[in-house]
C-alpha cells in the first residue's frame, strides 16, 4: 500500500491565499454598510426639515427668523446629534418646477406648490477607509413637499 503525500503546510498556503480576498469583502462591506447609513440619515433628515415647513410655526420662530433659515438650522441640528459635522453638510430648499431655483416657504405665491429640499454631504469625511480625493463623491438626501398646511373644517 502506497502511503498518501504529506501535506503539511497546505492549510497555511490556502489561508493566505483566502485570507486576503475575505479580509477585502469585510472591510467593503463595513464601508458600504457607512455609507448607507450616512445616506438614510440624509434621506431622513430632508423628510424631517420639509415636514417641518408644513407644520403651523406658530411660536416656533424666533424673532427675524425665516421658515427656510428654521428648516436649514433643523436639518443641520438633526445632522449634528448623529455625528455628521455641520460643515460639511449643504441644505437647500429649490423649486420642484425649478430646481435651480431657491423656492420661498413664506412666500404666499408659492403656497400649495411643491418643493425640494436637499442635503448634500461630502463622502471623503463619512469613509471609514482612506480614499483618494479624487475618488471622492457627494452623498444626496432629496425629498419633494407641497408647500402649505392641510386645514381642518367643519
Amino acid at each position: 500500500m502506497r502511503r498518501p503525500k504529506s501535506r503539511d503546510g497546505a492549510v497555511a498556503v490556502e489561508l493566505a491565499i483566502v485570507a486576503p480576498v475575505l479580509l477585502a469583502m469585510t472591510l467593503g462591506m463595513v464601508e458600504l454598510t457607512a455609507i448607507f447609513d450616512v445616506q438614510n440619515l440624509l434621506e431622513t433628515a430632508a423628510r424631517e426639515g420639509a415636514r417641518f415647513a408644513t407644520l403651523d410655526k406658530e411660536g416656533l420662530l424666533k424673532p427675524g427668523e425665516t421658515t427656510n433659515s428654521k428648516l436649514l438650522k433643523d436639518v443641520k441640528t438633526f445632522l449634528i446629534s448623529n455625528g455628521i459635522d455641520s460643515q460639511d453638510v449643504t441644505v437647500a430648499v429649490k423649486d420642484h418646477e425649478d430646481p435651480d431655483a431657491d423656492f420661498d416657504l413664506e412666500d404666499p405665491n408659492n403656497e400649495f406648490r411643491f418643493f425640494e429640499v436637499h442635503v448634500l454631504v461630502d463622502y471623503l469625511p463619512m469613509s471609514l477607509t482612506p480614499v483618494a480625493d479624487g475618488d471622492a463623491f457627494t452623498l444626496t438626501g432629496k425629498i419633494v413637499f407641497r408647500n402649505g398646511m392641510a386645514t381642518i373644517t367643519e
